[in-house]
């Protein structure tokens, strides 16, 4: 047995939790493959790496920095741990170190997240080398600083929202950078998927046009997590061939990986008296109390920004009952923390001062954390990608790992812990991105203008088929004027105020504290309606807060400390019209349809929920403006003769779309590259613009993200999975495994699972036949 097996009998100790444990899956270590370093490599390099413990590079960073050094754009695609920084810091860092060049060659860093640039920034100051002048460039550089970087840094730090904001806009004043650039890296690819992957294509665009206005064509040196088709997914984001290295050279230990399901509650029973599963929150704590008590350093992922705060705050309280210097050691981490706070945890982090930590994805990317004894996964993380990418913060050392899912009350996670090979014996996903969606594309155009302005020849061609047509659209609608040297921003705003690269949706909402004026953190605005409502729970930092009151105009919630034993959901009534149709796929009676919708939101009221249970114990109405979203959306319609025919009519019909819509979201990340937070749906027996029963299922984002074309391509599978999930459901009328939802805008009423599963089973048939 491995170190890591001992971990998880340590966990199956407790009474109960045998029943719990659903598969464990062993994978073995294997050796590296060193080889010697390129001859190309400074000889300061190879000692600087040597004097780290680093003798010789493994194998596949040899590969990928030898294409990168011959002007071959290229991405290396291998496991957590392998080691990539290395195969683009060889390259990169011997250009600013080469010798006989009049200016020494610049290199440029994007990273998704300030912690990774940050990260990667110690990374290279620790080599100690005089001739690489390194830098971050972020939003918390002070402004003295901006100018010495700009005017004097050879290796520049930074993320997307930068080059976007500031390098990009400002690019006159980074002309001397601008004209030695001979790398570009980016880093975590597999980050840049949906919108926020198709601006950052735009944004890589525009980059390479800037450069070329200073004579330089940099090349491209891409790391991702291991995904289907790196090549592919690479050369979509920057507009060019990219080779692939995927051939993982590093050494790995052996991985101990179990899927869990929490237990059902023998004495509760939640919406429509369905069973109440413990909730994976509290369930992961539970854990993570047992792995730091015995002093094993542990990080456990949780989708949510208040997910990471319950579970440190449900495993301080429990520690605090064995050691009272325990809870001091566990912490939660996530974005919306105040920049001094992010870094002092990750120095905690770093040095073992903190035992526990709950984060959310914000510590998956690439931050380096060694030592770490176990993971644990609060929920499916949305991608197989991401599952290994969290997986693999464990064991980093070369030890063995512990990692283990933990099944929240969904569709998705039930149907995954009861079938480990859609787990472990399939690959992991092609990152989806759309660099010609329109709604991305043409506020992009008007930044690319505003920089230079875009030249007919050339510039164009540079964005792809579609720019064309929207520059013409962006001149009748006035935000360019077209002249003969091209097309030109005239308005004196900035243009890049067009884009947003999240998809946040405006200004961040400021979360302060009544009374003392205390800036508590930020809330993104498109999910403010649905985290700080009035009556609305907020954790931060340990500490629960009640909000009074939300005031869109000015950004700002307001709120004061209070203690609740409940937290609180949203519920949200949605409205949708179909503005066209673009694919079509026609059965007996049925039809499958890929086209444009607009989405109305409105949040109404919000549930009170118990912590553990999440049982419903109150609710609340509220009086919040809609907003409306155009985006793509699948959905598919079934006429009343079929209906009839399959003895529809006479039941449910509305609880029976209704069910197979919330189980259709819950199973579609596993054919897309999403989670379900990322779309949404609409059901109606009776829909106005199809004239039929209609299930719809839509992308959450503007213009639309590439999930919803996905299932159009893949319906036969998903919509198979869906109806097995909800069939092989131990449970007699629904629940949250399989067709209950925890963002149902009306409490999850009505629902048929029953005529669900035969709704499902008809559609498939019919489809199955035209096919």
């Amino acid at each position: 047995m491995t170190r890591a097996d001992d971990l998880l009998q340590l966990l199956l100790a407790a009474p109960g939790r045998p029943d719990r444990l659903t598969h464990v899956a062993r994978f073995e270590g294997r050796p590296g493959r060193p080889v010697p370093w390129p001859g190309w490599v400074p000889h300061e390099l190879v000692a600087a790496w040597a004097a780290q413990g680093i003798e010789r590079p493994w194998s596949h960073q040899v590969a990928a920095a030898d294409l990168a050094w011959t002007g071959h754009h290229v991405v290396v695609s291998t496991g957590t741990a392998s080691g990539k920084s290395l195969a683009y810091l060889m390259p990169s860092l011997s250009a600013t170190l080469e010798p006989g060049r009049r200016s020494p060659a610049t290199a440029l860093y994007l990273g998704p997240t300030k912690a990774l640039a940050a990260d990667q920034y110690r990374a290279i100051a620790h080599l100690d080398l005089p001739g690489v002048r390194a830098a971050t460039y972020d939003g918390d550089t002070p402004s003295e600083e901006r100018e010495w970087v700009r005017a004097h840094a050879t290796f520049v730090l930074t993320n997307p929202d930068m080059l976007h904001h500031s390098l990009l806009p400002g690019h006159p004043r980074w002309a001397g950078f601008l004209k030695s650039l001979r790398y570009v890296v980016v880093d975590e690819v597999h980050a840049y998927r949906g919108l926020f992957g198709s601006h950052v294509a735009a944004v890589l665009r525009r980059l390479q046009r800037v450069a070329a206005r200073y004579g330089s064509d940099p090349t491209f040196v891409l790391a991702s997590a291991t995904v289907a088709q790196p090549e592919m997914t690479a050369g979509r984001l920057v507009g060019r061939d990219v080779v692939a290295v995927s051939d993982d050279g590093s050494p790995r230990g052996p991985v101990t990986f179990a899927l869990w399901e929490p237990a059902l509650s023998s004495t509760l029973a939640g919406e429509r008296g369905a069973p109440v599963r413990r909730t994976a929150t509290a369930e992961s704590a539970d854990l993570l109390v047992d792995l730091v008590a015995h002093g094993q350093r542990t990080l456990v992922f949780v989708r949510s920004r208040r997910g990471a705060e319950t579970v440190a705050l449900l495993a301080r309280g429990a520690l605090a009952e064995v050691d009272p210097t325990l809870p001091s050691r566990v912490a939660a981490y996530r974005a919306g923390y105040l920049p001094e706070e992010r870094r002092l945890l990750e120095r905690r982090l770093t040095d073992g001062r903190l035992l526990g930590l709950a984060s959310t994805t914000a510590l998956e990317l690439g931050v380096d954390i060694s030592g770490l004894d176990a993971v644990i996964l609060a929920g499916w993380p949305g991608t197989r990608a991401s599952l290994w990418q969290q997986a693999g913060r464990a064991g980093r050392a070369g030890t063995s790992a512990l990692a283990v899912l933990v099944a929240r009350d969904d569709p998705l996670d039930t149907y995954l812990v009861h079938h480990p090979d859609a787990v472990f014996g399939a690959p992991a996903e092609a990152t989806v991105l759309d660099p010609d969606n329109p709604y991305v594309l043409a506020p992009h155009l008007c930044a690319a203008a505003a920089e230079l302005p875009l030249a007919p020849d050339g510039d164009l061609d540079r964005f792809g088929a579609t720019a064309r047509t929207l520059v013409d659209g962006l001149v009748a609608r006035g935000y360019l004027r077209r002249r003969s040297a091209g097309w030109y921003w005239t308005s004196r705003d900035r243009a890049t105020d067009l884009a947003d690269l999240r998809g946040i949706g405006g200004r961040a909402i400021r979360v302060v504290e009544v009374g003392t004026g205390r800036l508590l953190g930020t809330v993104d605005p498109g999910s403010a309606h649905t985290t700080v409502h009035p009556g609305a729970t907020y954790v931060h930092q340990g500490e629960t807060y009640v909000v009074e009151d939300l005031d869109l105009d000015e950004a700002v919630a307001l709120v004061h400390a209070e203690t609740p034993e409940f937290t609180t959901t949203a519920r949200e009534v949605t409205a949708l019209e179909v503005v066209d149709t673009r694919r079509t796929l026609v059965g007996d009676r049925v039809a499958l349809h890929f086209g444009t919708v607009d989405v109305t939101h409105q949040v109404v009221g919000f549930l009170r929920r118990r912590f553990v249970t999440a049982e419903v114990v109150g609710e609340e109405p509220l009086d919040l403006p809609p907003r409306t979203l155009r985006t793509k959306a699948v959905w598919w319609t079934v006429d009343d003769q079929a209906l009839a025919a399959d003895d529809l009519m006479t039941g449910d019909l509305t609880g029976s779309l209704h069910a197979a819509e919330h189980a259709a979201i819950g199973l579609l990340p596993l054919f897309a590259t999403c989670d379900r937070w990322d779309i949404g749906g609409v059901s109606s027996p009776h829909h106005p613009d199809t004239r039929a029963a209609t299930v719809f299922v839509y992308d959450g984002h503007p213009g639309g993200a590439g999930f919803a074309e996905r299932g159009f391509g893949g319906a036969r599978a998903w919509l198979a999975a869906t109806r097995d999930a909800i069939l092989g459901c131990g449970c007699s009328q629904g629940c949250p495994s399989c067709i209950q939802s925890p963002k149902c805008g009306t409490g999850n009423e009505p629902l048929d699972k029953a005529g669900a599963i035969r709704l499902l089973g008809l559609v498939l048939a019919r489809l199955t036949a035209a096919e």
